[in-house]
């Protein structure tokens, strides 16, 4: 049976999802930085998803008013808790933030202000990752433009899920797709981009996004690997590209007859793709231990993306 506390009467206009699973170690952090954020007028949604650990006991303990807190008796799984979240959402704009993950203080003042003006539907950002193991922490390598987050979505998932916020009504029409475990977001964001939302990754990092042993199994890295495929051959498919151009290691003989011709069609089908973007896409084209001709590899990719961004001119 679903156990929920009670709203605030106050109607906020961020909904901050927060689903949560065997995360004791985590979930504190996570939740403090919400309720330190610059930006107030939000709820805090938290779903606890049957951990077995502590984890219930911890967002329990937490009285501000903003929070409402939700306890599975049995876990559901990511996809329908995300989604169930959603569908309790009261705020204009939904923000996420994994149970493990930390938001910088202005991170919902600055996505707010983006939405507000209508500069994008989905606003995505920069972020550091955390190597826990290591205690390395790594900036993000992103493109933040529409067009370069459609482009790449023929090669990975441009947005990272807990950096995201966007518009309410879209997340109510288009919920996380139940079957799409483990890739459920870039799922997402190719059904978006197809449906025309507009996109936008903002420069500003404005969450620490922890990495560490435990968080992917090699079940779930198989389960990435096959919905992952299956959402770029339908993505790419609906922009009308042959699937026998998907991006892949190729020789560079049919890097000639397969890849310019991809390149050629998707700057066609989607306008101003940076020539960084166009680089990054073609080099998936290219095999990655090359010795000593890599210098000659680089100059390869960056001469077709340049040649390709000039001639949809």
């Amino acid at each position: 049976m679903l156990q929920t506390t009670s709203k605030s009467i106050l109607k906020p206009i961020v909904s901050v999802l927060m689903p949560a699973y065997n995360v004791e170690k985590y979930i504190a952090i996570a939740i403090e930085s919400i309720l330190n954020q610059s930006f107030t007028n939000f709820e805090f949604i938290i779903l606890d998803d049957g951990s077995s650990d502590s984890t219930a006991r911890i967002i329990d303990s937490y009285a501000d008013r903003r929070i409402r807190k939700v306890f599975l008796p049995q876990n559901i799984g990511l996809v329908n808790a995300r989604n169930t979240l959603v569908t309790m959402a009261e705020g204009r704009f939904i923000a996420f933030l994994d149970a493990d993950d930390i938001a910088m203080t202005d991170r919902l003042e600055t996505q707010v202000q983006v939405l507000e003006a209508d500069l994008a539907d989905i606003c995505g950002a920069s972020y550091f990752s955390l190597y826990e193991e290591m205690g390395k922490k790594k900036s993000s390598r992103q493109r933040y433009s529409d067009s370069d987050i459609r482009a790449l979505m023929v090669i990975t998932s441009p947005l990272c899920n807990p950096t995201v916020m966007v518009k309410a009504e879209i997340l109510k029409k288009y919920p996380y797709q139940i079957g799409k475990n483990y890739a459920e977001d870039y799922s997402l964001w190719v059904k978006l981009a197809l449906e025309g939302y507009r996109f936008l990754n903002l420069r500003q990092k404005l969450i620490i996004y922890r990495i560490y042993a435990a968080q992917t199994s090699q079940v779930q890295q198989n389960g990435i690997n096959s919905v992952f495929s299956q959402s770029r051959k339908e993505y790419i498919d609906s922009l009308g590209i042959p699937l026998s151009m998907i991006p892949g290691p190729i020789s560079i003989k049919h890097r000639i007859t397969l890849a310019i011709p991809f390149m050629v069609i998707l700057n066609k089908r989607i306008e101003g793709i940076s020539v960084a973007a166009n680089s990054e896409i073609y080099s998936r084209y290219q095999f990655r231990s090359n010795g000593m001709l890599t210098p000659f590899t680089r100059m390869e990719r960056w001469l077709i993306a340049i040649f390709v961004s000039l001639i949809r001119f």
